[in-house]
């Protein structure tokens, strides 16, 4: 596996780790995750092991997006990806600043769910973009409105609903989405 790129601990929670998505690793237990019904948002619901481990090297070739998994004490525990707004269809939808840094999270599936797992990840995850990056910008499905509803809490700022444009290349396919924008800034 790969060394994370950031470790935090959080009380009442235990330690977050970031690390970088391997692949042809993790490509099985990604897998397993993103083809539940409940992962419908995350828009890989169908894939076989081999394309979601061909989505996750694509991913991993860009400078501009990244993906990692998250471990809580060493575990699993959700999917992060992070990407560069300027570089991203999020940005024909709102006024890209410098500073800004766009992410999704998809928190994995629990037998045992715990009171504030995701308010325990969603802090770790925004520290951690907001240690080289003044803004955070979120796109969850505006139909999803747990997501949605989890970002309120969370401290985004609610934005417009917008219809992320489709994109259609050679190495991947991403269909339109009408999303509802969400926006964190950093305090200090």
């Amino acid at each position: 596996m790969t060394t994370p790129v950031y470790v935090q601990a959080v009380e009442g929670l235990g330690t977050v780790a970031v690390r970088p998505i391997v692949p042809d690793a993790d490509a099985p237990l990604l897998h397993a995750w993103v083809n539940e019904e409940r992962a419908r948002f995350w828009g890989m619901n169908g894939t076989t092991v081999e394309q979601v481990r061909d989505i996750y090297a694509h991913l991993d070739s860009l400078t501009t997006h990244h993906g990692f998994m998250v471990e809580l004490d060493g575990e699993p525990a959700a999917i992060f990806q992070t990407y560069e707004p300027g570089a991203d269809r999020v940005s024909e939808c709102y006024e890209v600043e410098e500073g800004d840094i766009g992410c999704h999270f998809f928190i994995a599936p629990s037998t045992t769910p715990s009171h504030g797992f995701s308010t325990g990840l969603i802090t770790a995850l925004t520290a951690f973009c907001l240690r080289d990056h003044t803004r955070i910008v979120v796109e969850p499905d505006a139909s999803n409105e747990k997501a949605v509803t989890r970002m309120a809490l969370a401290g985004f700022e609610l934005g417009p609903e917008v219809v992320l444009p489709e994109v259609d290349l050679p190495e991947v396919f991403i269909p339109e989405k009408k999303a509802r924008l969400a926006f964190l800034r950093r305090t200090v």
